[in-house]
């Protein structure tokens, strides 16, 4: 196993790079990228054999970034976030300083806030929100483990951080979808 500091090192630099990684989040193994790189989100696009119209989520590390990211934040989305046991997606609407290709149709964007020592490292690293998407080609199962992810999705990425490969995922995230009107769907539980 690697160790974190010199992992969050090796990802930030192919980041930085407008690279690709697979990685550990605090629920599966993720694709991810800087969500402020348009050309690097379609990397990720490509690789899933993704259209790019279905938007991706986008990992932060707390209020700040969520601030820099949405100028408004419905108060139910605070209360969601303190209150939920599991890791919860809120899909909020308008989202800015981010690249295009990430943003939904609707003008929405999916995030989470974590507290997984990796990702938050390096986000603290990067200043900026990280995607993450699942780590398989669009359609198929989301990998429950490292070594259920296909050897295509591995060879297809710039770099693997070597945390956690042994660890079994949990679920993937809650989703609910929050507009600035206050209208609340659930969208995965």
């Amino acid at each position: 196993m690697g160790d974190i500091n010199q992992e969050v090192h090796n990802a930030f630099e192919v980041i930085r790079e407008g690279g690709i990684i697979l990685y550990p989040t605090d629920t599966v193994w993720g694709i991810g990228c800087d969500a402020t790189n348009a050309a690097a989100v379609a990397k990720i696009y490509a690789l899933k054999k993704r259209i790019e119209t279905h938007s991706m989520i986008v990992l932060m590390n707390g209020e700040k970034m969520m601030y820099n990211v949405f100028k408004e934040i419905p108060e139910t989305a605070w209360q969601i976030i303190d209150l939920s046991e599991k890791p919860t997606t809120l899909i909020l609407d308008n989202p800015r300083n981010v690249a295009e290709n990430i943003i939904g149709l609707d003008k929405t964007l999916g995030v989470r806030i974590v507290k997984e020592p990796f990702c938050f490292k390096l986000m603290e690293r990067m200043k900026k929100p990280l995607v993450s998407t699942s780590a398989n080609i669009s359609g198929e199962p989301t990998p429950k483990s490292f070594k259920e992810i296909t050897a295509d999705i591995v060879n297809g990425v710039d770099y693997v951080v070597n945390l956690q490969r042994d660890k079994v995922a949990g679920t993937p995230s809650t989703i609910i979808k929050l507009t600035n009107d206050l209208q609340v769907k659930i969208i995965r539980k």
